[in-house]
């Protein structure tokens, strides 16, 4: 055989076993039942939507309806508090912070109008014992007011009353994260946005991602993303704080949001997308164990946005939409996460 057919059958054999690698790798999953599902409800879930589910280090499931692909940027509301409850432990990790530190130590303010006794923790967890109004549009569009995340913060100190002692009930809203972001500048001496890009969102190749808007800054939703962008930020906390060989946030970091913070009783309003969940510190914990560690973790956002972490089977997903979530919603997701489960070995005990 001549030198040049050696050659062609040697480039032939690689591209050959290219092909039968992909061929297996895909092999694994059948996600045809999902591709059918997803269309049937595709209008319920507003005609626009992005699905990625990634697993050992890759994008193993990708489904673009509508006008939206993975590179689409939308609002993603409360999938934000997660991102911010992240750039929190970084400052942990970093020693600048404690969870346990009070709120008055940074912004005494506090201390003035009664609310001395609130924590970083209560903060991220909706704990804080202020009252707050349910997360609906028009509480989104009335804080448009401010000019400034401290203009915020300093009114949640000055003229919301404290309906309970911190740690004991739970609220869900934009108080307690909105306070914890301003802590970080205070700690820091930096505006949140530039924190952001600085410890999460640069080192995470998030580009697309942003917290920048025509208003005051909002920690708790005020987020611009990507489904690309988003699933950075998941595969980060699947991989235990590591992202392109890169340190994020230590494993002891993402066990500590991850934990869960609040029982039953303590729950006093939620939305209804998470109805009967108990929460972390930036996350809602929707299964635990036999021995109460979570293993599926979420962040569902108003507009209709949902990541979520399944721990025992290994994997991530982001549904990535723009519309209003609903109960209806919620239920098309979980429907979806349990088809997308069927391909997947659980591997907790």
């Amino acid at each position: 055989m001549s030198l040049k057919n050696i050659r062609i059958c040697f480039k032939v054999s690689l591209v050959a076993s290219f092909l039968l690698f992909l061929q297996s790798t895909h092999a694994q999953y059948n996600f045809q039942e999902l591709d059918t599902q997803i269309e049937k409800a595709k209008k319920d879930l507003g005609n626009d939507l992005v699905v990625l589910v990634y697993r050992d280090g890759k994008i193993i499931y990708t489904k673009a309806v509508g006008e939206f692909n993975p590179k689409t940027q939308a609002p993603i509301a409360s999938c934000s508090k997660w991102l911010t409850a992240a750039l929190m432990m970084v400052l942990v990790d970093e020693g600048k912070i404690s969870l346990d530190d009070r709120v008055s130590k940074y912004l005494p303010i506090f201390s003035k109008y009664s609310k001395g006794y609130i924590t970083l923790r209560h903060c991220l967890s909706h704990l804080v014992g202020i009252e707050s109004e349910p997360i609906k549009l028009s509480s989104i569009l009335k804080r448009n007011k401010y000019s400034s995340l401290e203009e915020e913060v300093d009114e949640f100190a000055s003229k919301k009353d404290i309906v309970a002692n911190p740690g004991l009930e739970f609220r869900y809203g934009n108080i307690g994260l909105n306070i914890a972001g301003r802590v970080m500048e205070v700690a820091t001496r930096k505006g949140f946005e530039q924190l952001m890009q600085e410890k999460i969102l640069r080192p995470m190749q998030m580009r697309n991602t942003s917290f920048s808007g025509l208003f005051a800054t909002n920690p708790s939703g005020g987020a611009v993303s990507t489904a690309n962008d988003y699933m950075n930020f998941l595969s980060m906390l699947l991989n235990k704080g590591m992202y392109n060989g890169k340190r994020i946030l230590t494993e002891q970091s993402i066990e500590a949001m991850q934990k869960t913070q609040t029982t039953a009783a303590m729950i006093k309003y939620a939305p209804k997308a998470a109805t009967g969940y108990n929460y972390g510190l930036g996350e809602w914990i929707l299964e635990t164990d036999e021995q109460g560690n979570s293993t599926v973790v979420a962040s569902p956002g108003l507009f209709g946005t949902w990541p979520m972490i399944d721990k025992c089977r290994g994997y991530a997903v982001v549904f990535f939409a723009k519309s209003l979530l609903g109960e209806e919603s919620r239920e098309i997701y979980l429907s979806l996460k349990k088809t997308i489960d069927q391909q997947i070995i659980a591997n907790c005990k």
